[in-house]
């Protein structure tokens, strides 16, 4: 996932320009209900146009907040957090460099929620507002004093920051200035915390460092393919010490190979891994669902723990997956996943039950960024989607438009979810591709989680 809007303007054939132009007038027939419409089913009758349902139908949710971002140091890249240690959530956004697919943190600032700034760090001359890949910038308590740091990879070295203040608190020299890509905390020592990091080049190699930037271990091309856009921790033996889905290969908490996914369908060669999520976790590695998506390959794949395909559906560029229960009437869980590299206006997101049959299709401007959340309060959870600023059911009912309101804001908003008012609830979170604004909508019904969410949008955030 390369710069997504130039690359959806390429493949359109039109213009910069032209492409916003046409972005803009998808974003008003996304607030009317227009945009989307629906086919659920694998034998459907036919679409059903959202427009069918009139405004009126609609819930029109206004912003709790709208958090202008820092014309200068802000960035499309927005994480949340407690950084100073009041207790209440602050924003944090930064700015990338990209040259030749090599990315690099160059400038971030601290934001309150009134849109005053706590810090500024970095070069905002160097570097790029637009979002189209993770940026290695995390909030996260690195030392495991009860306040958060800012954690970032800037070129050759990685960057821990005072939340509070902003002002560098360490400064390590990373094992090539490239391993910028992404960032990921992980616990590979066994302590009573993830302590370690993750960095990595954009698909080769990635390195396992200590809390004090001495190497664990590095490993190149894991499994003979090439590396995850995010290495992703979890702990399948229950050891306490995290493995490493590191791309098609599962690793060890030393970085051997523990065992490498085999497709029974398609060539994973021809590109890498996208996105996994924990479908189901469980006592054994054999009792755990993880669900992978496979970009070039045009794969999307549930596995066990132990890497044993159990079903595969292809043909198409499946990109990120939420898991959740949106379909009451349907056993199990659901998967919520786009399919990306479309041209505005045919952005398709599909809900599969666990067992990879299609419930239903959503069709969208773009359905690149989604998220699920309960917003009724019953248990159910509702789809984000950020292309159409609206929430809908599991199938394929818009249920809500989110108001945005400024002129300058065209097409696709990055979609999340967070505790963002301190309640123990997770809200929504819209923030431009613009860069002018972040838009929280407090969720006034929702129920909260059995286990309470962490304010603002956690460790570990990514796109995938």
């Amino acid at each position: 996932m390369n710069n997504r809007r130039e690359d959806r303007a390429g493949r359109a054939g039109i213009g910069r320009r032209d492409f916003l132009k046409q972005a803009a007038l998808g974003a008003g027939l996304a607030a009317t209900g227009i945009a989307a419409r629906a086919t659920c089913g694998e034998a459907a009758a036919g679409d059903r146009n959202d427009a069918a349902v009139s405004e009126s139908d609609v819930a029109v949710v206004k912003p709790w907040r709208r958090v202008p971002l820092d014309p200068e140091y802000g960035g499309a890249w927005v994480i949340a957090g407690d950084v100073d240690g009041d207790g209440a959530v602050e924003i944090v956004s930064a700015q990338n460099v990209n040259r030749n697919d090599v990315h690099y943190t160059s400038a971030a600032v601290a934001q309150r929620l009134d849109g005053s700034v706590l810090w500024r760090w970095g070069a905002p001359e160097i570097g790029h507002k637009r979002l189209g890949y993770d940026v290695a910038c995390q909030i996260y308590d690195w030392d495991g004093d009860g306040r958060n740091e800012v954690v970032l990879c800037t070129e050759g070295f990685l960057v821990e920051l005072d939340g509070a203040t902003g002002k560098e608190k360490r400064r390590l020299l990373l094992p090539t200035k490239d391993a910028t890509d992404c960032l990921v905390f992980a616990n590979l020592s066994g302590k009573s915390c993830a302590t370690d990091v993750l960095v990595k080049t954009r698909y080769t190699q990635i390195w396992a460092l200590d809390r004090d930037g001495r190497q664990l271990w590095t490993v190149k091309n894991p499994g003979g393919y090439r590396t995850a856009h995010q290495p992703v921790p979890v702990d399948l033996d229950g050891d306490g010490r995290d493995e490493i889905m590191a791309g098609y290969a599962m690793l060890n908490s030393d970085g051997t190979v523990r065992w490498v996914f085999k497709s029974e369908k398609v060539n994973l060669a021809k590109g890498h891994l996208d996105c996994v999520r924990v479908l189901r976790p469980g006592k054994t590695p054999a009792d755990f669902r993880l669900v992978l998506t496979c970009c070039g390959a045009n794969n999307i794949a549930v596995i066990d723990g132990d890497g044993r395909s159990l079903w595969e559906v292809s043909g198409h560029h499946f990109e990120s997956v939420d898991v959740g229960k949106v379909c009451r009437d349907v056993p199990g869980l659901q998967l919520i996943v786009d399919i990306g590299h479309r041209p505005w206006g045919e952005g398709p997101l599909w809900v599969l039950d666990e067992n990879g049959r299609k419930l239903c299709q959503i069709l969208t401007n773009s359905s690149r960024h989604h998220a699920l959340i309960d917003w009724s309060g019953d248990g159910t959870e509702a789809i984000l989607i950020g292309g159409e600023r609206g929430l809908y059911d599991g199938h394929g009912k818009r249920i809500a438009t989110f108001e945005m309101g400024d002129p300058d804001v065209p097409g696709e908003a990055v979609a999340m979810v967070g505790d963002m008012t301190g309640d123990g609830v997770p809200d929504v979170i819209l923030t431009t591709q613009t860069c002018s604004a972040m838009y929280i909508y407090k969720n006034e019904k929702g129920k909260k989680p059995a286990k309470p969410p962490p304010l603002g949008t956690g460790v570990n955030f990514t796109l995938y």
